[in-house]
């Protein structure tokens, strides 16, 4: 697992002359600043990733005596917890760079959506609207959403207006086409959710394949 940045889309030709639409990461490096145990934290065993790294005097007090409580004499702009099986894998201080992962991988990526507002049903929900012949006075509406008499309020989970995007999003089985770990870069074939300089995380697949 690894934490990085999106920066685009690109393609790479493979060696049969096929173009691969690919998305590039700035995956890494990441350090781990800490070790979190089921028994003394709750939850489950996790580890703490600092990564993109910042200067002394970019970050608060209370930051800064974090880093240096593990032994660390650099902050790190952004700090996130990840789900492991053993900690006993994992030391205060080591750094994970993009290294670990290998073509032909197979990772999961969860990034935040682009945000695009308050939207209507049409482009939110893509219904289908209503006709738009002159007169018909319905067009873009989301139309009737509840009954009438009973239950005399509209229901859970309608399909309404509302904030589109900037949510939590994992696209799982995404494939590793190519590494790079001289520049902490790796080219994932497909989308990935976020728009460029987004955060994202890198983490093998859930799924057993």
């Amino acid at each position: 697992m690894l934490l990085g940045r999106k920066l685009g889309m690109t393609q790479l030709f493979q060696d049969d002359g096929t173009a691969v639409a690919v998305t590039v990461l700035q995956a890494g490096p990441c350090v781990v600043v800490q070790k979190k145990s089921a028994e003394k934290h709750g939850g489950h065993d996790a580890i703490q990733l600092g990564f993109d790294p910042v200067k002394p005097d970019r970050v608060n007090k209370p930051q800064a005596g974090h880093t240096a409580k593990a032994g660390l004499d650099t902050a790190f702009r952004v700090a996130r917890d990840m789900r492991v099986e053993s900690l006993d894998t994992y030391q205060i201080g080591q750094e994970l760079t993009v290294s670990q992962f290998e073509p032909g991988q197979i990772v999961d990526v969860v990034g935040v959506s682009k945000g695009k507002g308050f939207q209507g049903v049409i482009k939110r929900h893509r219904s289908h609207g209503g006709p738009r012949s002159h007169g018909s006075m319905f067009h873009r509406a989301p139309g009737s959403i509840g009954a009438s008499a009973y239950p005399s309020r509209v229901i859970k989970l309608r399909s309404m207006p509302g904030q589109m995007g900037n949510k939590r999003v994992t696209i799982q089985s995404l494939k590793v086409v190519a590494v790079y770990p001289e520049e902490n870069l790796i080219a994932i074939r497909g989308a990935v959710p976020g728009s460029a300089k987004s955060l994202v995380i890198i983490r093998p697949t859930k799924k057993k394949r």
